[in-house]
């Protein structure tokens, strides 16, 4: 059985989120007060069976509410006088600083986030210092013999010194009272002055962190040791380290923890790092190698110093010439000589180089000064973030070697509080803070599992969140009569595969007829061609075997995931031909493979494999009597570091109102990293076309649903964070609502508008067994907000590792649904997704609105954009964002992404 969701054996950092942005279709000016503010939370949840629980939420007591952060801006000076940014400099100088100016500080502790701010409890004796600080680097230095021969290999002298001066000003800027935490924790209105105290907390045990030596990523910290290593090939590591923040609750104040894993590069020599990564028979290996090293930081071998790889030399290490100033014999005339690096190191370093002489150089110099240095010299430096996507094989492994039961993490989260020793931070300590060891109690409710309607007006009762069509059929199966199926891998007997799909869609109620015809291989020599060639060959031999289009293609890929092909093949038959078409790569197949595919095309054929209960007839309150379309709204953006790429950004809307599982989407291309999605509403410039994303679905969604127009919507919008909340209000609200105005109603819908977050740490444990949390589990007390309107789901059945609950936010209710209403809702849409037999770990239009941006992003070369994006950037320095084809009209409409 395909599996709905991923358990979260893992734990990532959660990515940088970007800042808050404004889609440019909306004109600064134009932005008025908001209209929406986040609604509070009224009441809570009575519904379900009760269940006692544990969160990895740790009291904190404070017993100075009184006490006051005072923030001092840093700011670093080299010796002329200019400004310098560097953050491992920062926290250098601010270290030696303390060292060396404690008793001008009188003696206070503080804590530093590594660039600009500084904060201590209580203020310093004065409002504005300056400070000199002189930094040594150490390293070791080559010479040569006595007689002014070159060195031996490997002799060395003592430690020389380099000093640089830097000077450090500290100024005061603000006062941040601890007491606006304890007013937010009675429902008083947060502001930006709970947030900063929140803030400081955070840096507080960051500093903590830093001084012990870990590595920092946002709120989460690690510490380098073997011990914490899982081997992911490649010369790349997941290191294992913990997440914390500070969260007002309505329990009071806790300390989230939380495992966290980050990827960094396994120390050691660059080529071998190379030689793991890349195909050394690739003619285009050193031109791929420089990307992959450009700003890696590596240590030399022969001086022990740090520097950043900026690139790599055009010429070898033995043709790259380079001026050196000799001296002239023993009259102290000085010469200056045309020698190669190679020269240098070997001769004149007395280094023996065994590999790099036919190879380039590692550059790490400045552009107008390059530096080169051989690159068996180089080694990659420890703890040094690996930031680019991990491959299927990577990935897979991170996911199979970091899987905890929750009794274990639940002993690795209190061993960790332990040892960190948070209660003896001084910091911490002067206004009287407190950490628990204790995990947080907390009651939770098991909601009622909802039923499923299958074929032959049978009913199916999910157990333990899953279901199967064991002797089932589905509820509406369609017919497929002219299909055909086509192979670009020679591994399996396409005519076998065709008949046991027919089989088993037989057994599941789909009545298919034999392929019109099998493609059982490529031809020969489109077989060498690119992926898209390939493509284009292939639909060369249907049309050459078909009378007309067919209704349906099975497609057997050379690879499960990752196909180079994939991507140009749904592009061909979803853009050009209007095709619905299933990919396929089969290990082992059996009944449950085929019914898993079979579910796929099923619902792409515009058929239903299960309703839910209450679906037909509708009984779902608030929704049966009035006209309501579900909106999945997702952004997807491009691998951390391309900023190239740009973001997919997709809305599905419900059809067949007052059904709840059939959807469309529509989806965009936008700026890269945008999450505030641009395309709502895209009015043409003479103002008489829409053609934005959300007219489409509301003109689908009133041909579909007996030609009524939404009175209430029901948002469901993934991947923004708090700080995010207002714009998902106040822009892609209101841009939502210009759309249907401009369809010439006066009438607004009400609207419901539901954040769901799969990307933070809260985590839910059974008080009294050690299974996950049981499917349905809901929490709205005690762990939630003290005054937003906020809840934690796991509708999903946590079978591998532990479990990550979806945290709910309500931030507009104007439909007016009570908690049990909202939540059951909640729940049923977690059943009704059509490609599993599992219940979801988060509603489903998000993950259909994730599946199709996955999907059309595919349509786009995305990997063969420059890394540099310098094709693609205009004269004003902005980035071209490509356009998506478009679909069909006739699969425009249906679930092809299924």
């Amino acid at each position: 059985m395909e599996k709905a969701s991923t358990e979260e054996a893992l734990e990532l950092p959660s990515l940088p989120l970007p800042l808050p942005t404004i889609p440019s279709n909306v004109k600064l000016e134009s932005l008025k007060p908001p209209k929406y503010s986040i609604v509070s939370r009224r009441e809570v949840g009575t519904s379900g069976r009760k269940i006692s629980l544990l969160a990895n939420h740790f009291k904190v007591s404070v017993n100075a509410p009184d006490a006051v952060f005072y923030q001092y801006t840093v700011t670093v000076l080299s010796e002329d006088s200019r400004v310098v940014e560097s953050k491992r400099i920062g926290r250098k100088l601010v270290d030696k600083l303390y060292q060396t100016y404690s008793s001008e500080l009188a003696g206070k502790r503080f804590a530093y986030d590594g660039e600009k701010s500084l904060y201590t409890v209580g203020p310093l004796p004065q409002n504005k210092f300056e400070f000199t600080i002189v930094l040594e680097d150490s390293f070791a230095k080559w010479s040569p013999d006595a007689d002014g021969g070159p060195a031996e290999t490997g002799k060395r002298t003592k430690r020389s010194f380099q000093s640089k001066t830097y000077k450090v000003e500290l100024s005061y800027s603000a006062k941040i009272p601890l007491k606006s935490i304890s007013l937010a924790l009675k429902g008083v209105q947060s502001d930006d002055s709970t947030q900063d105290a929140l803030r400081v907390l955070d840096i507080i045990l960051r500093q903590q962190a830093a001084d012990r030596g870990c590595l920092l990523v946002r709120q989460s910290f690690f510490q380098d040791d073997s011990r914490n290593y899982v081997d992911l090939g490649g010369g790349v590591l997941g290191l294992r380290g913990f997440h914390s923040s500070f969260r007002p609750t309505q329990g009071g104040l806790s300390l989230n923890m939380d495992v966290s894993t980050t990827m960094i590069l396994r120390p050691g020599p660059v080529f071998e790092f190379l030689k793991q990564n890349l195909n050394l028979n690739d003619e285009r290996f050193w031109l791929k190698a420089r990307r992959m090293l450009k700003n890696m930081r590596i240590k030399t071998r022969h001086r022990n110093m740090e520097f950043k790889i900026t690139g790599l030399s055009e010429k070898p290490c033995c043709e790259l010439f380079f001026p050196m100033k000799v001296k002239n014999g023993g009259c102290g005339e000085v010469r200056t000589v045309e020698i190669t690096v190679y020269e240098y190191f070997t001769k004149h370093c007395g280094i023996e180089l065994t590999y790099s002489a036919d190879m380039p150089c590692l550059d790490v110099g400045k552009p107008k000064r390059p530096n080169y240095l051989p690159l068996e010299l180089c080694s990659l430096v420890s703890l040094q973030r690996y930031t680019k996507a991990l491959t299927t094989n990577q990935r897979a492994t991170l996911v199979e070697r970091s899987r905890q039961k929750p009794r274990e993490r639940i002993q690795i989260l209190t061993d960790a509080l332990k040892n960190n020793k948070f209660n003896e931070n001084p910091v911490l300590s002067a206004c009287e803070i407190s950490i628990g060891r204790q995990l947080t109690e907390v009651e939770g409710r098991i909601l009622e599992t909802p039923r499923l309607k299958v074929g032959n007006h049978e009913d199916c009762i999910p157990r333990n969140g899953r279901w199967n069509y064991n002797n089932k059929r589905f509820l509406d199966p369609k017919k497929i009569e002219r299909w055909i199926a086509v192979n670009f891998s020679a591994r399996c007997d396409l005519s076998q595969i065709s008949r046991d799909l027919i089989s088993c869609a037989r057994n599941k109620g789909i009545e298919m007829e034999r392929p019109h015809t099998l493609i059982e291989e490529e031809r020969h020599q489109a077989a060498k061609a690119g992926p898209a060639a390939r493509v284009e060959a292939m639909f060369d031999q249907i049309i050459a075997k078909l009378p007309g289009p067919p209704e349906f293609i099975l497609c057997v890929l050379p690879v499960r995931k990752n196909s180079d092909i994939y991507g140009p093949w749904k592009k061909k038959c979803l853009c050009d031909m209007g095709i619905a078409t299933q990919c396929i790569s089969p290990g082992k197949i059996n009944d449950q493979y085929l019914t898993n595919v079979l579910l796929k095309i099923n619902s792409k054929l515009g058929g239903i494999n299960s309703l839910l209960e209450i679906e037909k007839p509708s009984i779902l309150p608030l929704l049966k009597d009035t006209p309501t379309l579900i909106l999945g709204m997702d952004v997807s953006h491009g691998s951390p570091g391309r900023s190239d790429v740009p973001s997919i950004a997709a809305v599905v809307g419900s059809l067949h109102w007052p059904l709840i599982s059939r959807y469309r989407a529509s989806v965009r291309t936008q700026s890269p990293k945008m999450e505030m999605i641009e395309a709502l509403y895209k009015p043409s410039p003479d103002g008489k076309v829409d053609d934005g994303i959300i007219r489409e679905l509301l003109v689908d969604f009133y041909k579909t649903s007996g030609n009524r127009k939404p009175k209430q919507i029901i948002i469901f919008r993934d991947g923004v964070s708090e700080s995010q909340f207002n714009q998902v209000l106040n822009i892609e609200l209101e841009q939502i609502i210009k759309s249907y105005q401009f369809l010439g109603e006066s009438d607004v819908p009400k609207f419901t508008v539901v954040v769901a977050q799969k990307n933070h740490h809260t985590k839910l444990f059974q008080a009294n067994a050690p299974e996950n949390v049981p499917p349905g589990t809901v929490v709205d007390t005690k762990i939630v907000h003290p005054r937003n309107y906020d809840f934690y789901m796991s509708a999903h059945a946590g079978m591998i590792g532990t479990s990550r609950p979806a945290h709910y936010h309500v931030l507009l209710d104007e439909i007016g649904f009570s908690p049990n209403d909202l939540q059951n809702l909640i729940h049923c849409l977690s059943y009704v997704y059509q490609r599993s037999t599992a219940a979801v770990s988060i509603v489903a239009p998000i993950c259909y609105a994730h599946l199709a941006a996955y999907q059309m992003g595919q349509f786009l070369k995305l990997d063969e954009l420059s890394e540099t994006s310098s094709g693609n950037v205009t004269s004003t320095g902005s980035i071209l964002v490509p356009d998506l084809p478009r679909l069909k009209k006739n699969v425009a409409s249906t679930m092809f992404f299924c």
